[in-house]
C-alpha cells in the first residue's frame, strides 16, 4: 500500500526515477500477495527473496542473507524502504555495512513501547537513515530527541492516504463483499449499520487470558450493531487452540478470512465504526472520518488521536463498551484530515529524492 503510490510517482517523474522492486517474502502467502499487487495496480516485483516465516531474529537475518547479493549485483544509488516491518530494518543493516544510501519513507513514528517489535525496527531504521521521510510533524521532534539531524529530515505526508483515495472508488461495498463470502447481506444492511473489526497484536490474542475477555466483549457489542470480523490466521488459530469459539458463534457477528485490500477499504467505508489493534487502520478509519477504537494501550500514529477519528481504548472491556455506546449515541470523534493527507505523499517524495540523488552526486563528483 505504500510503495505503489512511490512507483508510480517515480515513473510520472521528469525525468522519471529508475527503480527496482524487490520483494524480500516476508509475508508470504501467495495468493493474498498477488491479490495484493493486483488490486493497487503494483507490478509484480522484479526480484522476490521468498523469504518466508520465521522468528524475528531468524526472519531478519534470512533478509539480510538474501538481500546482500543484490545489492552486491545492482549497485543501486539508494535503497528506498517502508513501515516497520523485519524487512524494513534487514535490508537498512545490509546497506549501512555496504555504505549504501538508505531511505526511510514513514520515519520518526513512535509507541514509546519498546515491548513491540516495530518499535525496535523504527528506531533502528531511523538511526541508519540517509533520508528520513514523515507523515506528520510530530515525528520530528521524536527523531531530534534521538539525534537525527534535521537536514536529513523532509515533511511529505502519508503514501497510505495516496493508495487509498487512489483506490477508494474500485473498493467494493460491503454487500457485495459478504455476498462473494456466501452470507446473507441483511446482516449489515439495517439502519444500525455495522462494525468492522480486527485483532493479531500477540499482547491481545496469544494469552487466553487476553484474547477471551476481547471476544466476550466484542460478542456483547454485536449486540448493539453487527460486527464484520476480518480474522488473522493467527487469531483465529489461537481462538481454536483455547476452545474460545463458541464466544464468537452469532448471527450478528460475520467471520471472514483476511480480506483483499479493495475489500478491506470497501468495509471500512461503510462502517459505523471500527475496532481494531492495527496501525494502518488507525490511518485510514481518520482519512475516511470513520470513529475508530484502537485496542491497545499506545500508538505510534498519535496524529489519529489528536486530530483524528482514532480513540485508545487500551484492552479493558468497560472502555471498550463505553467508546461503543458513545459513537452509537452519536458523541464519536469526527476529526478532520491531517496535513498533507491529500493523496500527493508520493510525489514530494519523488521530487526531493531526485533533487537530494542529484545533489549527493554533484558533491561526490566535486
Amino acid at each position: 500500500m505504500k510503495m505503489a503510490p512511490i512507483l508510480r510517482a517515480f515513473a510520472a517523474h521528469r525525468p522519471p526515477l529508475p527503480a527496482l522492486l524487490v520483494h524480500t517474502g516476508q509475508h508470504y502467502d501467495r495468493e493474498m500477495n498477488d491479490r495484493l499487487f493486483d488490486d493497487l495496480r503494483l507490478p509484480h516485483p522484479d526480484i522476490n527473496l521468498e523469504v518466508g516465516s520465521g522468528t524475528h531474529a531468524v526472519q531478519t537475518a534470512e533478509v539480510m542473507r538474501r538481500f546482500e547479493p543484490v545489492l552486491d549485483a545492482q549497485r543501486p544509488a539508494c535503497v528506498l524502504v517502508v513501515g516497520d516491518v523485519n524487512s524494513t530494518l534487514a535490508c537498512a543493516l545490509v546497506c549501512a555495512k555496504k555504505d549504501v544510501p538508505v531511505v526511510h519513507v514513514e520515519a520518526g513514528l513512535r509507541s514509546h513501547d519498546r515491548r513491540m517489535p516495530e518499535e525496535i525496527n523504527r528506531l533502528l531504521t531511523d538511526q541508519i537513515a540517509d533520508r528520513l521521510y514523515t507523515t506528520e510533524r510530530g515525528a520530528h521532534a521524536n527523531l531530534a530527541r534521538e539525534g537525527v539531524a534535521a537536514e536529513r529530515i523532509c515533511f511529505v505526508g502519508n503514501v497510505m492516504i495516496d493508495s487509498l483515495l487512489a483506490n477508494s472508488e474500485l473498493a467494493p461495498a460491503a454487500t457485495r463483499t459478504l455476498e462473494l463470502a456466501g452470507v446473507a447481506p441483511q446482516v449489515v444492511d439495517g439502519e444500525q449499520g455495522y462494525a468492522v473489526v480486527t485483532l493479531h497484536r500477540p499482547s491481545n490474542v496469544d494469552r487466553p487470558e487476553s484474547l477471551r475477555p476481547l471476544l466476550s466483549v466484542l460478542r456483547e457489542v454485536s449486540e448493539k450493531l453487527p460486527l464484520i470480523f476480518a480474522m488473522h490466521p493467527r487469531t483465529r488459530a489461537n481462538m481454536e487452540r483455547f476452545g474460545l469459539q463458541d464466544l464468537l458463534r452469532s448471527s450478528r457477528i460475520v467471520l471472514l478470512p483476511p480480506q483483499g485490500y479493495l475489500e478491506m477499504l470497501g468495509l471500512l467505508q461503510g462502517a459505523r465504526l471500527v475496532l481494531s489493534d492495527s496501525g494502518g487502520l488507525q490511518e485510514e478509519s481518520t482519512a475516511l472520518g470513520v470513529p475508530c477504537l484502537t485496542i491497545r494501550e499506545n500508538t505510534e500514529r498519535p496524529i489519529t488521536v489528536d486530530q483524528g477519528t482514532n480513540t485508545l481504548v487500551g484492552s479493558n472491556p468497560a472502555a471498550i463498551r463505553r467508546g461503543v455506546d458513545e459513537i452509537l449515541a452519536g458523541a464519536g470523534k469526527t476529526g478532520r484530515i491531517p496535513e498533507f493527507w491529500d493523496g500527493r505523499a508520493a510525489e514530494r517524495i519523488a521530487g526531493d529524492l531526485a533533487a537530494w540523488l542529484l545533489a549527493r552526486h554533484a558533491q561526490a563528483s566535486s
